[in-house]
């Protein structure tokens, strides 16, 4: 079990990180976190620079911008990274030892990256680190899977210090991560590839352990995911990771048809092979899909906040039906806050959550001086007619993230709001899914 990590104290960070080299670090195996907990920083490194004029040109193209061609694995339908490959030489053995225990769980939570300072992401990051101080090592968390926008405005590499490293220097275990839209976006007038920094920091498989120029020195070598879509399969849970590529809104997937002749449809591909493979291997654990843009988002009428992705959702049902089966859940971020939905179909429960509020602005789902939403609420206009979709709960007010837990028999998502502290172990918003029936069910203890 990791130590214990002791509550942060506040500190200047008046030297600045090591840049290390301007080459990778070779390191002996994978490397997670400081051996010792250090002070969180009050003031970023290096100043991020304003993104007004950037955003001007984008809002003057509106409508214009396409998604852009991603990076296509080569040689593999499915793409799997196992959590024991991820853990190295340790690996095998603390793979039996989650098996041996019966339950996995981990965390979740998007939109990480702040440019104005460290204060929020902090909050979020130090309340996930607490979570390895428990009583019972099975509620230990395996790894983190962080829901996309890790850097802010477009996903530069001189900002991973400042917006990941440090934050989550003290995290004692994996980050995997799909890539959000800021991960993908390229700013106006700059020729950086679309999401090279994401690549180099978080798709280093195939390449011996390392740590990257980026981490500043800091012990976290870079991710070996074998792309921005693949297999996350760990016990009792499968994560398949979609990249919905680095437009606002809508999110997306494939060519849509004709929309976008110019990309592919190999995430398609991929899905269905990944459900099909559930099936072949008679796997019975938890199926989750993981993607930045939310297929739903509450019905309002405030100006501004992001939108649900219906043709993705589109895409994605098409590739269950084709292969026959349907996830256990669905989380996304991109909406800066955290909202839970139940889609009802075919006899299916389905939780679709959006936790986007890992430490950026948070968005309000309605304005100061409306009437706020209450929940539960059906939401008709996000039903394809052959559903119903049910908002269930919601936080637009606080930073926080998602604990997952999952076993041979149930899947349990938990919201954790940061402002509850490092002591407060009792979420304030939960959904267990019976993984045999896929219905909401009461949640049994172990």
């Amino acid at each position: 079990m990791p130590q214990r990590h002791e509550p942060h104290s506040r500190s200047t960070h008046a030297t600045p990180p090591d840049p290390g080299n301007s080459e990778p670090i070779t390191t002996g195996g994978p490397q997670f976190a400081e051996p010792t907990a250090t002070p969180d920083p009050t003031r970023f490194t290096v100043r991020h620079g304003s993104d007004t004029q950037a955003y001007k040109i984008l809002d003057s193209e509106k409508g214009l911008l396409k998604p852009r061609p991603f990076p296509v694995i080569e040689g593999a339908a499915e793409p799997v990274l196992t959590l024991a490959q991820a853990l190295g030489a340790q690996g095998p053995s603390v793979v039996a030892e989650i098996e041996k225990a019966g339950q996995i769980v981990f965390h979740a939570v998007g939109d990480t990256g702040n440019v104005r300072g460290p204060h929020s992401e902090a909050l979020v990051a130090d309340k996930m680190v607490a979570d390895f101080e428990e009583r019972d090592p099975r509620n230990v968390p395996s790894f983190f899977y962080h829901l996309g926008d890790v850097v802010y405005s477009f996903g530069e590499a001189e900002y991973y210090y400042d917006q990941f490293y440090d934050p989550f220097r003290d995290y004692p275990a994996p980050i995997f991560a799909v890539p959000g839209n800021h991960d993908g976006m390229v700013a106006p007038n700059v020729s950086t590839p679309t999401l090279q920094a994401f690549l180099e920091n978080f798709c280093a498989g195939g390449r011996s352990p390392h740590r990257t120029p980026e981490s500043g020195g800091l012990v976290r070598t870079a991710q070996i995911q074998p792309g921005v879509y693949f297999t996350l399969e760990a016990p009792f849970v499968r994560i398949l990771g979609l990249y919905s590529n680095c437009l606002e809104d809508p999110g997306v997937i494939s060519t849509e048809g004709d929309a976008f002749p110019y990309l592919t449809d190999v995430q398609l591909d991929f899905l269905k092979a990944a459900l099909r493979r559930v099936q072949k291997d008679r796997f019975t654990g938890a199926v989750i899909i993981a993607v930045h843009h939310p297929p739903y988002v509450a019905e309002t009428h405030t100006a501004g906040r992001h939108g649900g992705s219906p043709r993705m959702l589109e895409d994605l049902d098409a590739a269950c039906t084709d292969a026959g089966f349907w996830p256990h859940a669905v989380l996304s971020g991109h909406a800066h806050n955290y909202q839970r939905f139940t889609r009802t179909k075919d006899g299916r429960q389905t939780p679709f959550i959006v936790a986007g509020n890992g430490g950026h602005a948070i968005a309000h789902l309605t304005r100061r001086g409306t009437l706020a939403l209450r929940a539960p609420a059906p939401q008709p206009s996000l039903s394809d007619g052959k559903d119903t979709v049910v908002i269930e709960n919601y936080d637009d007010q606080d930073y926080g993230y998602l604990r997952v837990l999952a076993d041979a028999e149930q899947l349990r998502i938990e919201y954790h709001p940061a402002p509850d502290g490092a002591a407060a172990k009792t979420p304030d918003d939960f959904v267990t899914v019976e993984l045999s029936s896929r219905q909401l069910v009461h949640f049994q203890t172990r």
